[in-house]
């Protein structure tokens, strides 16, 4: 079987004003716009939009209240250098992505000194080894996969491939290439990646710096991809023959399933590009959906695009997101746990899965560990995330980057 070659042509699209609604205000309507990139075909091909939010929770100052249920914070290991994601296997090893290229092994409890794996990126600005998924049967094939920025024939790409593992677990070797030629950029890379409960993969993709890609169904840039474990198009995406599976997104970092078709996607507002800034947001999404990017970008509804269900004025930004699935801290059950980087701190979010509506929302950890990257629901029911100090926008301590864990 081969793996995806898709090429990601320029189209120019025309920008119309839009108005921004208050958590009590609608929008007005829009002028449509002039260029659009979505033929009416693949749209009719798509799923129906998911059902909006009755309103969309508009933060306009900070980042909401202190959260009330108490918490405490574990320090699982340290000496990491900018770890981007982590993937559990079943005896509950770990696996780490550094963004400077290795992947590193957690066994029982005690970080190893060696990289398992050594993988050639290029990690200038956000780039590098990003995300880290294993596979559902990986006790049985060894399989896991990294999403990382590469170099092909002199330019970059941003690239998926399979490795396997070693019998013993501590080293691992290439397999094969899953998806290629995801257009990349020194920011919004995306690079997310997450097993569904359907099996597919699924991947989160940035922008790269070039808004309109993310309304080009034709373009891996700014979506969410689904893919089979091998690599192929599975028979049922929204757009045939496509790995496109969610459009509209400018730079996803985080993604988790409500349920086995509805994903709850946190998502980077501008900086600055456009004219605009800040608008970090939290968008309910099912197969096929557009979630607006660069069309809208605020608490803004328009007809054939996802309003937001939650909107951040002051940039966030979010890196991943779990939702809170243990018993260890019962109030948070079903709740949506954001990592927060430039905000520092974690962002509880609750929406309510029949409107879609957010209920509440509220801030943990503000100010105590840094830049927090990756959020992820452990096999033993517990919330782990890693910092992201020594990423070049924070304070790098002594002991470098770590992983905590999030109890009671």
């Amino acid at each position: 079987m081969k793996a995806l070659h898709i090429h990601t042509p320029w189209l120019i699209l025309t920008l119309v004003g839009l108005f921004a609604c208050t958590p009590t205000q609608e929008s007005a309507s829009e002028t449509p716009r002039a260029t659009e990139t979505i033929s009416q075909e693949a749209q009719t091909a798509a799923k129906p939009v998911a059902v909006q939010p009755a309103s969309c929770r508009l933060v306009e100052n900070g980042f909401g209240p202190q959260g009330q249920v108490k918490v405490r914070v574990e320090e699982v290991v340290t000496g990491l250098d900018v770890p981007w994601g982590l993937a559990f296997l079943p005896n509950g090893d770990l696996l780490v992505s550094e963004r400077p290229g290795r992947v590193r092994l957690v066994q029982k409890g005690k970080l190893r000194p060696q990289a398992i794996a050594t993988i050639n990126v290029s990690d200038r600005g956000e780039g590098g080894l990003l995300g880290i998924a294993a596979h559902p049967d990986v006790a049985n094939n060894r399989f896991f996969y990294v999403y990382f920025t590469a170099d092909k024939n002199g330019s970059p790409v941003n690239r998926v491939e399979r490795w396997r593992l070693s019998t013993n677990g501590l080293s691992a070797t290439r397999d094969r290439t899953i998806v290629d030629n995801i257009p990349v950029a020194q920011f919004h890379n995306g690079g997310r990646i997450r097993f569904g409960p359907d099996g597919m993969l699924y991947i989160g993709t940035g922008d790269a710096r070039k808004p309109d890609l993310s309304q080009n169904v034709k373009s891996l840039a700014g979506k969410i991809l689904r893919v089979t474990p091998d690599g192929q198009v599975p028979t049922d995406n929204p757009f045939p023959g496509n790995p496109v599976y969610i459009t509209g997104v400018r730079n996803t970092q985080g993604f988790d399933w409500v349920n086995a078709s509805t994903l709850w996607v946190s998502d980077h507002g501008p900086s600055g590009e456009l004219g605009r800034s800040g608008h970090d947001k939290v968008s309910v999404a099912q197969a096929g959906d557009n979630l607006g990017w660069p069309t809208t970008y605020r608490c803004e509804t328009r007809q054939g695009l996802v309003t937001p269900a939650i909107v951040w004025q002051q940039a966030l930004p979010p890196g991943g997101a779990a939702i809170y699935t243990g018993n260890a801290i019962p109030e948070w059950k079903g709740s949506l746990i954001v990592a927060g980087l430039r905000s520092e701190h974690l962002q509880r979010v609750v929406i309510d899965p029949q409107s879609n509506q957010v209920k509440q929302h509220e801030v943990y950890l503000q100010g105590q560990q840094g830049r927090l990257r990756d959020a992820v629901m452990g096999p033993d029911g517990e919330l782990y995330i890693t910092t992201s100090n020594c990423d070049g926008r924070g304070s790098c301590p002594a002991q470098q980057d770590k992983i905590l864990r999030i109890t009671r």
